[in-house]
């Protein structure tokens, strides 16, 4: 079996790779972050231009029609630049509509594709301890929404927003028109630079042809958390680099402190957990690409990134000594980036839990991922633990 990524998906891959070099040297980062800006503006035009922006958006709709594995590669890039675009959620969203929700699709298409405003993108209510803070309620031949999304990444810059809510029980999406009367925002900035709002619904309405179905739901959750565990690996590659780098050349006790053995160790510990990030993320976007069952793979694969970016995080500001906690040298950026990441769509222990609740409710799973149980999909999305069968194979 060939586990490398195709000729051309490498090319893809450095194509990107070259452009967010261009924007994202270190001083171009402290400039950034200075700055007071929503997101790295200037690069997300020529993201657009290179048709970043819209990998995995259908031909049909004037996208590039690959599949997540093109925009798995690419956000692994954007982690190792810390290159603040919004460059997933768009995109995820347009190619949710497209396949759940067509008759909605006008709202985000034209913002999607031209980038200039951002298309908003939020989970948090799939994994509120409280609960879901946003409601979705009938009304008439529509549905209203109330309640609070608190810190949406470029809520306050977005025209529309694909939002999780609970419909009587079952998590839904819906996309919502935040210009409309009833949407109050009070935006503010996340501790890696890129602004978020607070988004509060007052009873707003909203079309039937906006609420997508609940297999949709599990369907976006698995292909986010795949995006952000890309992210999270390239953030982690690139904060190991620089480590080694940096324990190659501080001295000690008269030898560098990469040679000592606890430190040489500690970077072994980092690399294997890279690694083993790196083909969970790899099956998980096989899996989707090839439209199979992934819900237990996205739960594993969330847990993996976490855990990997939480102990390579610390691990690497331990060795640092007093400089990784200076914010004018550059290690700091990838804690902060670990750090948002982990708490975008759930914690680790949120996802081990629904992993656990899948495997007690399939105890005949066997080591084939063509077992019939593999299959089933579960939309394990809320409290009630309800599945749906999302295998096309």
């Amino acid at each position: 079996m060939n586990f490398q990524l195709s000729e051309d998906q490498r090319a893809f891959a450095e194509m990107a790779n070259g452009l967010f070099a261009d924007y994202c040297g270190d001083d171009q980062l402290r400039d950034y972050d200075a700055s007071g800006a929503p997101f790295m503006q200037d690069l997300w035009q020529q993201c657009v231009t290179a048709g970043l922006n819209t990998v995995m958006v259908p031909e049909a709709q004037g996208g590039l029609g690959l599949g997540m594995t093109e925009l798995m590669a690419v956000l692994e890039q954007q982690g190792r630049a810390l290159a603040m675009v919004p460059l997933w959620e768009p995109q995820l969203t347009v190619a949710a509509l497209v396949q759940f929700a067509p008759a909605a699709l006008p709202q985000v298409l034209d913002d999607a594709l031209s980038g200039e405003a951002p298309v908003a993108l939020s989970l948090q209510s799939l994994s509120q301890s409280r609960g879901p803070s946003l409601q979705l309620v009938r009304a008439g031949d529509g549905w209203t929404l109330k309640g609070q999304a608190s810190a949406v990444p470029l809520g306050a810059q977005a025209n529309q927003a694909l939002l999780a809510a609970d419909a009587a029980g079952q998590m839904r999406l819906v996309l919502v028109d935040l210009t409309q009367a009833g949407v109050e925002r009070t935006e503010g900035m996340d501790q890696h630079h890129q602004s978020v709002a607070d988004l509060a619904f007052d009873a707003v309405p909203v079309a039937a042809t906006n609420v997508l179905p609940v297999e949709a739901t599990g369907w976006v959750e698995q292909r986010a958390i795949a995006c952000l565990a890309a992210l999270q690996l390239g953030v982690t590659q690139e904060q190991l680099r620089r480590t080694v780098e940096y324990v190659s050349e501080r001295q000690q006790f008269g030898r560098a402190i990469g040679t000592f053995q606890l430190v040489a160790g500690q970077m072994a510990d980092g690399y294997i957990a890279v690694e083993a990030l790196r083909t969970s993320v790899w099956q998980l976007v096989y899996r989707l690409d090839a439209n199979l069952g992934a819900a237990p793979q996205a739960w594993a694969t969330r847990a993996l990134a976490n855990d990997t970016g939480h102990r390579a995080g610390h691990m690497a500001q331990h060795v640092h000594g007093g400089i990784g906690v200076d914010i004018t040298y550059p290690a700091h950026r990838f804690l902060f980036w670990s750090r948002a990441l982990g708490v975008a769509l759930g914690g680790t222990e949120h996802h081990l839990a629904r992993l656990g609740d899948w495997l007690a409710d399939n105890d005949t799973l066997g080591w084939k991922y063509d077992a019939a149980e593999d299959h089933n999909n579960a939309n394990n999305t809320n409290n009630t633990h309800q599945e749906a069968d999302h295998a096309t194979v």
